[in-house]
């Protein structure tokens, strides 16, 4: 990919956390059960409830979320928050109760952090005198 724009970058963080939605838990190691596995019959199996299936995301998608992953260890703490939270698909509300800040301000944050992101994707330095709205700015971000 030759140009990281913040809407990508707000793209490829949702797939993150959709991929990470579907890895399958983590189990714990050393548990089990002395309790012989119970085998239904046919007739027991016929009053269950189907059992919902999980999808396995495929290898490529998580060596993707796996490099998406690392994109907010520079971000301000708050900032990477709002970009997961938002990433997640949560409300702006619950963002704001969160981290505790008006809507336009976590908007802002939530900009900045995704323009420093396509900033450094694109192999750019960003001068640490310049405000977040002059980065927002520079980025195009303000109509995403």
């Amino acid at each position: 990919m030759t140009q990281w724009t913040p809407s990508l970058v707000e793209e490829r963080l949702a797939e993150a956390a959709f991929v990470l939605k579907r890895l399958p838990e983590p189990r714990r190691q050393g548990y089990f059960s002395i309790w012989p596995e119970v085998i239904h019959s046919f007739a027991d199996k016929v009053g269950q409830e189907p059992k919902p299936m999980r999808v396995i995301p495929s290898p490529a998608a998580i060596s993707r979320m796996e490099e998406t992953l690392s994109w907010t260890v520079g971000l301000d703490p708050i900032d990477g928050k709002i970009v997961w939270l938002r990433a997640y698909g949560e409300r702006w509300k619950t963002i704001c109760w969160t981290v505790g800040l008006q809507r336009s301000a976590a908007h802002e944050h939530w900009l900045y952090a995704l323009c420093v992101i396509a900033f450094r994707l694109n192999g750019r330095r960003l001068k640490r005198t310049l405000s977040r709205r002059k980065v927002i700015e520079l980025a195009g971000a303000s109509q995403c």
